[in-house]
C-alpha cells in the first residue's frame, strides 16, 4: 500500500517531466535511488528526492556526465546544501553564457574572415576548434565553489568571535590612501565584500587566483564599476609583475596550497616595496581537531586532508619560511572556536575537505547523518587555531 507523502516511480516520472526509464537508469546507475522500495519491489519516492533529481537534470543539461555528477551531489536536500547548491548552479550557468558567447564571438570572426578573404586562416580556425571543444573544467570550478561557500558557512554561523575572520584579517592589514596591493587566492572575493565600506577610496587592489572560475566569482561578486578592483589570473609562485610594486600583498589561507611555499614567499617579497609587508594566514595543527575525531570515530579509514597542510606552512613552522626573505615576523592569533549544534553545515564542511571522504560517506550517507546528528545534539564545541603571520621588509 502507497504510504502518505510518497510517489510511484510513474507518478515521480511525471512529476519531473522525464521517462520512467529515466527514473530507472538513474536508480540503477546509483545517482538517484528511491527512498522506499517494498518486499515486493515497488519503488517510492519522495519530495526530497525530487530536490535531489532537479540538481541532478541541470547538471545534466550543462554537460556534466553521469560519473560527475554522481560525484557532484549529494543525497540530501535540507534547506542548507539546497541553497548553497541553488547558488553555484547558477554561476554555473553564468559560466556557461560566458563561454557561449566566446565560442558565438569566434564562429562570427571566422566566417567574416573567410567572406572577407575567401580563404581560410587556419591558425583562426584552429583557435575555433579549441574554443568548441576546449576542456571548461566546469566540475572543478564547481567543487572550488562548493567548497569555499561551505567552509565559510560553517565558520560564520557558528563563529563565538562577534568579529568574523575576515574583519578580522582586514584590520590587520592596516590599510590606508594610496596603497598598492596585491591578494593572491582571492578565490571569491569574501575578504573585500566584507570590508568594502571601509576600504579607501584611493587604493588599487590586483586580485588574483590560479583559479579562472574562482576570478570570475570575485569579478562577478565586486563588479566591475568600482575601478579600485583589477583581476588577473596568477600563481603565486611566478607573480607576472615588476619588483618593488606593491605595499602590502595578502595571502588568506594560501601559502599551504603552494607546492614550494618558499619560493612563493620569494616572489612576494620581490614585488613588495621597501617598508612593505605581508599578511598571510594559515593554521595550526589543532585547527578543527575534533573534526577530525568525529569521522575517525565514525570511520577509522577516512582522512579529511591527504596532506597535512599546516606541515607545509603553519603556525609551527611558517616563522621559518617567512625569516630569510623579511627582516621581522610577527603571529597574531584569531580567538575563536566554533558551536555546531546542526549537522547539515558540517556534513557540507566535512565534504568540502581534501581528504578521501567522498570514497566512505556518499554509500552511508543516512547513517552518516544519523551520527553527526547525534554528536551535535546540544552542540559541538570545535576548536578553531588560526592566525595570521605579518612580514615585515
Amino acid at each position: 500500500m502507497k504510504k502518505p507523502g510518497y510517489y510511484s516511480s510513474g507518478e515521480f516520472a511525471r512529476m519531473a517531466g522525464v521517462t520512467l526509464r529515466t527514473i530507472r537508469y538513474y536508480d540503477k546507475q546509483n545517482i538517484l535511488k528511491p527512498s522506499l522500495v517494498t518486499e515486493a519491489g515497488a519503488r517510492f519516492y519522495t519530495d526530497e528526492d525530487f530536490a535531489r533529481l532537479q540538481q541532478i537534470l541541470l547538471l545534466k543539461y550543462l554537460g556534466f556526465s553521469l560519473d560527475d555528477i554522481r560525484e557532484m551531489t549529494v543525497a540530501d536536500s535540507d534547506y542548507h546544501f539546497m541553497l548553497n547548491s541553488l547558488k553555484i548552479q547558477r554561476k554555473l550557468v553564468q559560466d556557461r553564457i560566458e563561454q557561449m558567447q566566446l565560442v558565438e564571438q569566434a564562429i562570427k570572426d571566422t566566417a567574416d574572415a573567410i567572406q572577407e578573404e575567401h580563404t581560410i586562416d587556419w591558425s583562426r580556425m584552429l583557435n575555433l576548434i579549441h574554443l568548441t571543444g576546449m576542456e571548461q573544467s566546469l566540475k572543478n570550478q564547481y567543487q572550488n565553489a562548493s567548497n569555499i561557500s561551505s567552509r565559510i558557512s560553517l565558520h560564520s554561523h557558528y563563529a563565538q568571535n562577534p568579529k568574523g575572520w575576515f574583519p578580522w584579517v582586514y584590520e590587520q592589514c592596516e590599510i590606508r590612501l594610496g596603497m598598492q596591493i596585491l591578494e593572491v587566492g582571492c578565490g571569491d572575493g569574501t575578504l573585500w565584500l566584507q570590508n568594502r565600506e571601509n576600504l579607501p577610496a584611493d587604493v588599487e587592489i590586483l586580485l588574483s587566483d590560479i583559479s579562472e572560475g574562482m576570478l570570475r566569482d570575485a569579478r562577478r561578486a565586486l563588479g566591475t564599476e568600482d575601478k579600485r578592483f583589477d583581476f588577473q589570473v596568477m600563481d603565486c609562485q611566478q607573480i607576472p609583475c615588476p619588483d618593488e610594486s606593491f605595499d602590502l600583498v595578502i595571502a588568506d589561507h594560501v601559502l599551504f596550497y603552494c607546492e614550494d611555499p618558499g619560493k612563493a614567499v620569494r616572489e612576494i617579497r620581490r614585488v613588495l616595496k621597501p617598508g612593505g609587508k605581508l599578511v598571510c594566514s594559515t593554521y595550526g595543527n589543532d585547527h578543527m581537531k575534533e573534526v577530525s575525531e568525529l569521522v575517525q570515530d565514525f570511520d577509522e579509514h577516512i582522512v579529511l586532508s591527504a596532506d597535512k597542510l599546516y606541515e607545509r606552512f603553519g603556525r609551527e613552522n611558517g616563522r621559518d619560511i617567512l625569516k630569510p626573505c623579511f627582516e621581522d615576523v610577527e603571529w597574531w592569533t584569531y580567538e575563536d572556536c566554533l558551536i555546531v549544534p546542526d549537522p547539515e553545515p558540517l556534513i557540507s564542511y566535512i565534504l568540502s575537505c581534501h581528504g578521501n571522504q567522498g570514497q566512505y560517506i556518499p554509500e552511508r550517507y543516512r547513517e552518516f547523518f544519523a551520527y553527526v546528528k547525534k554528536r551535535t545534539n546540544g552542540g559541538l564545541r570545535i576548536t578553531k587555531d588560526a592566525g595570521v603571520f605579518i612580514g615585515y621588509c
